[in-house]
């Protein structure tokens, strides 16, 4: 009798075990940094009024916490890959080692090559550090980047995608849900510009955020599948042929486009000492094009 119930007592633990085994790896993974809580800008008194070729547009003054353009900021947009800006965000918080290397597993590319993906150049099986895809996601838009970062952190694109959401809760995002973490089109991946302004405003208090955010190129050293490395430059400044200002400068920038979203972009200047960031989205145009939405900015920040 006791060793039926023994038998019967380790079945149980086991039984007991692999149950919070697939519990556990079915749950996602929680946020472990706290949201530093910040104001959200109010509209100034004395508004601009700007020509854009975007249809939604947001200024905002960040010393003085001001909105200085509200161009139908809480319409509902597709953000294409500023998207990118909340992985790179929420990747961020979520290593404690930037030089931790990974290896971008085959499963990542099908599906990327077939959506004709915007993509770093990263191969499979090839073996990179998490600051490489960092700014693989962040400044040549790589898809394949922004899905490696996603299943190191929390096993699966999916569930990365539900920090994510969580984040953008945080931040008082309320018009705002994620699908994925690349910006591919998909009708329930929406947002506003209000509130990508919002997670900008937020992104930038993290000094490794703005570091990656605000760089111009970053090299890779050479890999097992680059010997030769790898050097980005971000989609931005490629486009422009100075980042000179009235009075300042653009000091970053991450660009979007998908064929519903139009032209995007989420741009930091500095004028006259102070900061500002705006963010268009709608913009007419393709890679072929002009960039209007780096129009819009230099027509904007020229006016203060």
């Amino acid at each position: 009798m006791f060793k039926r119930k023994g038998i019967f007592t380790i079945l149980f633990i086991f039984v007991m075990m692999f149950v919070y085994f697939i519990w556990a790896k079915e749950t996602p993974v929680s946020l472990q940094v706290n949201t530093q809580s910040f104001d959200i800008p109010t509209k100034s008194g004395d508004m601009m009024n700007v020509n854009l070729y975007s249809p939604n547009a947001i200024l905002v003054n960040l010393d003085e916490n001001k909105v200085l353009i509200d161009k139908n900021s809480e319409e509902v947009i597709y953000p294409a890959s500023l998207t990118k800006m909340m992985t790179v965000l929420v990747a961020i918080e979520q290593i404690p080692n930037l030089q931790e290397e990974i290896v971008l597993g085959n499963n990542i590319f099908n599906h990327l090559y077939e959506a004709n993906a915007s993509l770093a150049g990263f191969l499979p099986n090839e073996k990179l550090t998490l600051e490489d895809l960092l700014y693989g996601s962040m400044l040549p838009s790589g898809a394949e980047a922004s899905i490696g970062l996603a299943e190191y952190i929390a096993g699966s694109e999916r569930k990365f995608v539900n920090l994510m959401n969580e984040k953008a809760q945080q931040l008082g995002m309320e018009n705002t849900h994620f699908m994925n973490t690349t910006g591919l089109h998909h009708t329930e991946h929406y947002t506003t510009v209000k509130d990508m302004s919002l997670l900008l405003q937020y992104a930038l208090t993290n000094d490794e955020f703005r570091q990656v955010y605000t760089a111009e190129r970053y090299s890779i050293k050479p890999t097992n599948r680059h010997p030769e490395g790898i050097t980005f430059t971000n989609k931005m400044f490629q486009n422009m042929t100075t980042r000179a200002l009235p009075g300042g400068e653009i000091l970053g920038g991450k660009t979007g486009y998908t064929d519903d979203a139009g032209l995007c972009l989420a741009s930091l200047a500095t004028i006259n000492g102070q900061e500002y960031i705006l963010v268009t989205v709608g913009a007419e145009g393709n890679s072929r094009t002009e960039q209007y939405n780096i129009t819009d900015a230099f027509s904007v920040y020229s006016q203060l």
